[in-house]
């Protein structure tokens, strides 16, 4: 029988275990030009244990950036920053993806330079607000990306992602849940263009899918991974059928041979067992807990089957040594709510790993 603790190939790379850290934006990157920190570096060190760490998401142009302080890929100074978190992480034996996440529509124009305004698939603007360094602010109506500029937005992504190796990660995870650009092309609500990248379900995934294709013909589909969260209503996503988007897409993206498939898990247990059952490769899965963070009792989704490796969110956090503690039945940091976005290292790298 298969278990979490056991090793597994992924993209070339053996990892130690089938746990994995997912994405979480941290907004700690206080280095010139959104560039990452010693602070950071030793942050990911600390979690290297993971089978498979994925960062935090990571812009990969200036209009990509949704939130304050969260670091970017497409800069030389960048590259060279993140260039100490990954010599960290490697150093330790762990195994680490940059997440590209472009949060399209979800953003605010205080946090762009040069007059930048979000964009999106197309001009809607999502309901809610954005923290920005002066407060909430409502979301604005993005500017519709143009056919041109969607080539660009692609082009942008393969940039970054050769970037993200040139600084030593190991691939790429390209953030296509949580109602950022990538999922925004997917729902019905924030796409109603009536062009080829829109309209209909073959539509409204092609950019999902084209992407994916030109950052894996770019760095190689062994480097490449993607995240998605089917139903997910987070940043005024509304999806009236996701089992038909969602088959669809990973019809489309099945033959690129991606080094894995993220799914961030709605309540929907069928849809994964689905989409599971359609996926050919290596299957990640981030379950559906709530309220509750992702724990060990998910470990058996490895046993039964349902996963290949299981991500942990809130729990990877507060616990730098969450493998251990898994193997040992905790016990387990609380995770701090109030240190989660920004700040320093409190909340950050001050976890307690167990005793040696």
């Amino acid at each position: 029988m298969t278990t979490a603790f056991d090793p597994i190939e992924l993209g070339g790379k053996r990892l130690a275990n089938r746990i994995a850290m997912a994405p979480m934006t941290r907004s700690r990157a206080y280095g010139q030009g959104a560039t990452a920190t010693e602070l950071m570096a030793t942050y990911y060190a600390q979690r290297a244990s993971a089978g498979l760490i994925v960062t935090e998401g990571v812009q990969p142009s200036v209009v990509g950036q949704g939130y304050p302080d969260t670091p970017g890929l497409h800069s030389a100074e960048q590259v060279a920053a993140w260039r100490q978190v990954t010599d960290a992480v490697h150093g330790e034996g762990g195994v680490i993806f940059a997440q590209l996440m472009h949060t399209g529509r979800v953003g605010h124009p205080s946090l762009l330079p040069d007059g930048l305004i979000p964009v999106g698939p197309s001009a809607v603007a999502a309901k809610g607000q954005v923290y920005t360094h002066q407060g909430p602010q409502d979301f604005v109506t993005p500017k519709e990306l143009a056919h041109d500029e969607i080539v660009r937005t692609i082009a942008d992504f393969t940039d970054a992602a050769r970037n993200a190796v040139a600084a030593g990660f190991d691939g790429v995870e390209l953030h296509g849940a949580n109602g950022y650009l990538i999922h925004q092309f997917l729902a019905p609500n924030a796409n109603q263009r009536t062009d080829t990248w829109g309209g209909d379900v073959a539509g409204r995934v092609r950019f999902a899918v084209e992407v994916a294709a030109a950052v894996a013909e770019a760095i190689g589909a062994h480097r490449t991974g993607i995240r998605i969260s089917p139903g997910t209503p987070f940043n005024d996503i509304a999806e009236t059928d996701p089992a038909e988007t969602y088959t669809a897409l990973v019809a489309g993206l099945a033959p690129l041979d991606l080094a894995y498939l993220h799914v961030l898990e709605g309540p929907d247990r069928s849809l994964t067992e689905r989409l599971r059952k359609d996926w050919p490769g290596t299957f990640v899965l981030n379950p559906f807990t709530h309220p509750e963070p992702t724990g060990h009792d998910s470990l058996g989704l490895i046993e039964d089957g349902a996963a290949d490796l299981i991500a942990f969110g809130a729990l990877f956090l507060a616990n730098p040594d969450l493998p251990r503690r898994l193997a040992a039945g905790g016990p387990y940091n609380e995770p701090d709510r109030a240190t989660f976005y920004g700040g320093d290292e409190r909340g950050y790298t001050d976890y307690p790993a167990l005793p040696a």
